[in-house]
Order: C-alpha cells, then structure tokens, then sequence
C-alpha cells in the first residue's frame, strides 16, 4: 500500500521543450556530450559551483556571452497547467499521503520559475510538499542511488509503500533497483493528473 509520493518536477509538473534547448545550446557551439562541458553541467545542477562560476566557464573557455547563456539555458522552460497544481492541492489537503518533490534542478532554473510564475504560485505549490528537494541544494543528482537513499533515511520512508513519478526512465529504473514503486510518465502521452487511473493497482 501506497503511503508516500515522490514527484519530480520538470514535465511532470512544469512542462519542458528539450528539444528547443538541445537547440539554442548547439547554436552557441556547446555541445552537451563534451567531457567539460558535461563535468560543468553536473557541477551545476550539483550546486558545486555558483551561478557565477558556471557563466563564468562559459564566458572564458568558449567565449560565449553570459546573457545568451542564460536565455539558452531557460529556453526549456515553458508553461505550468494549473489543473497540475489543483490536482496537487487536493492531494495535500487529503493528507492521504506523505508528498516529496525530489528534482535535478539548478539556481538559474528556480529563479526563472519563481520569476515567471510569482512567488505567491510558487509558495503556493511548494507549500503541498512535506519536503522540496532541489539538487543544487542537497549536492546529489538523480539517477544516482545515494539520492534516493537520503530521502528515504531522511524521511524514515520505506520503499514499498513508495512511489517514484519521473519522466526519465533511467532516473525510474535507478530507483525502482532500491524497491521503490515508480511510474515513467511520458510526457505528451500521460499526465500527472492521472495517477490513480494509471497506477490504480499501487493505490
């Protein structure tokens, strides 16, 4: 039996264009599969480095400007249905279920959203979790097991009554090797709204 969720965040609650991103980055001649440039990404998201440093690296070694940077990388960032969040907040208000946000999110993408949606919506969503866990903040990255082990430590979670929702399959096949239940949304296809008809065994 289900008693705790843990969602992610980019296309599942916010909607994402990868494929405009992959784009506008190509287009400043960065190419994501370069060994530094993956190192310094990981970094990023890892809250390894700051902001500062990371257009800094940018800016230095491939002589990019760090406004053009900064566009390119919020590029995949697009629109947030609201039925997600009243879906969310009916969650919560039931008290069914302990609910986690587990994210591989940096700085420049959390400022854009908090930006972009206001704080007043973006309290209000992150006022329906228990616990908001953003990767830049906690120095661990999906789909690396020690970051789904600290949540559950952390959180005195057992795994089986656990649910996982990502929309990255390695990111759901990682967790689901430590017991926990997981559901690959596929963005487009399904929607987060829709997790007692998909998952309807778990629950």
């Amino acid at each position: 039996m289900i008693k705790n969720i843990i969602f992610d965040f980019g296309d599942i609650f916010i909607n994402l264009d990868k494929k405009r991103f992959a784009k506008e980055i190509e287009k400043l001649g960065v190419s994501q599969v370069d060994e530094a440039v993956k190192n310094i990404l990981d970094d990023y998201e890892m809250g390894l480095i700051s902001t500062e440093d990371f257009l800094t690296f940018f800016n230095q070694n491939l002589k990019k400007p760090k406004e053009a940077l900064v566009l390119a990388w919020n590029s995949i960032l697009l629109d947030f249905p609201l039925k997600r969040l009243e879906f969310l907040k009916k969650l919560a208000e039931s008290k069914k279920y302990r609910l986690f946000l587990l994210s591989n999110t940096n700085d420049l993408h959390i400022s854009w959203i908090q930006k972009d949606w206001g704080m007043e919506l973006y309290n209000d969503f992150k006022s329906c979790f228990e616990k908001f866990y953003l990767t830049y903040e906690i120095h661990l990255k999906k789909p690396n097991a020690d970051i789904y082990k600290f949540v559950l430590n952390e959180n005195n979670l057992i795994a089986e009554e656990t649910i996982f929702i990502d929309d990255t399959k390695e990111n759901t096949d990682a967790a689901n090797l430590l017991g926990i239940h997981t559901w690959n949304l596929i963005p487009g296809e399904e929607d987060v709204t829709q997790l007692f008809t998909k998952k309807e065994d778990l629950f």
